[in-house]
């Protein structure tokens, strides 16, 4: 094995880290006894406070004029309706289902790619619309009629945060090609701790409380800000440039993947035969969507 080949192995095994710690994200706010809302806040709480001294020990700027802040500030806006969507989605419908939806933000990236940059749809792209067409019917339109309203209101949520998603990884696209730009853990540390202002504000609107009851729960939101906003995300972000995007997209399936497993180990989740025929389509067509680009999820 060469040197490089060994530097590339050594990055898709951060890759996949990365992708196996951000899988547990869904996880974690299942387990916590607080709202929707206040667990997404102390995500990014707790991961701005992790951010931040990496970005002051890097010596990075914070501050790159107000062309920067405007992506900076947009990239907040719509991470925190990703996360008020996908928090309630998961509640609702479980981690594993709620985390295949939001993964389709790779069509809504697509279609702005085509609509708006003139982007060139791929044989993949192609395929991969029946396909995932396919999937989420076996997966939610089989019983559509059978599932309560909340049910309901959590596919469409999952739906809202595959948008919201799409939003802000392209609000990080557009920051990135700024000729003067951040570097990307000060885009994300400012980032995240918008986001966080955002969602306090939010719960002080809608008399959402943000009390955490005790230890194992302050343990737990701990856990999500560090290990999945930003140990996972940094983990990924630093090394995808050096593997193919092909299989960057790949491995980062690990994440939907395992979250769904998870959710059926932790969560007893049943799973019928269509369902899992439905969930491993979904997982395929995101896979073949996702291009010649990977990002990590949510």
């Amino acid at each position: 094995m060469t040197g490089d080949d060994a530097g590339t192995r050594r990055a898709e095994l951060q890759i996949v880290l990365g992708s196996v710690l951000i899988s547990f994200s869904a996880i974690f706010v299942k387990m916590v006894d607080v709202g929707p809302t206040a667990s997404a806040v102390y995500r990014n709480a707790f991961g701005a406070l992790a951010l931040f001294p990496l970005v002051f020990v890097r010596r990075d700027s914070l501050w790159k004029g107000w062309r920067q802040l405007r992506w900076v500030l947009l990239a907040g806006l719509c991470f925190a309706a990703d996360l008020y969507f996908w928090h309630r989605s998961i509640l609702y419908i479980g981690p594993g289902l709620a985390t295949i939806l939001g993964n389709f933000q790779v069509f809504f990236m697509a279609a702005v790619g085509l609509l708006a940059f003139h982007e060139r749809a791929t044989v993949r792209f192609l395929l991969s619309i029946p396909l995932a067409l396919l999937g989420l019917f076996l997966l939610v339109g089989v019983k559509w009629d059978a599932f309560d309203p909340e049910y309901r209101r959590g596919v469409i949520y999952g739906i809202l945060t595959a948008l919201s998603y799409a939003g802000f990884l392209l609000c990080l696209r557009g920051a990135r090609r700024e000729p003067d730009r951040l570097s990307a853990v000060a885009n994300l540390a400012l980032s995240t701790l918008f986001t966080a202002a955002i969602l306090t504000a939010v719960a002080v609107v809608r008399g959402e409380s943000l009390h955490v009851p005790n230890l194992r729960n302050w343990m737990v939101l701990v856990a999500y800000g560090v290990l999945c906003q930003a140990l996972g995300w940094i983990v990924i972000s630093r090394t995808m440039h050096v593997v193919e995007a092909s299989r960057v997209a790949l491995i980062l399936m690990l994440q939907p993947a395992l979250t769904y497993l998870w959710d059926v180990v932790f969560f007893h989740r049943p799973m019928t035969p269509i369902e899992v025929a439905g969930a491993a389509l979904a997982i395929a067509s995101i896979y073949l969507g996702s291009g010649r680009s990977g990002a990590p999820t949510t």
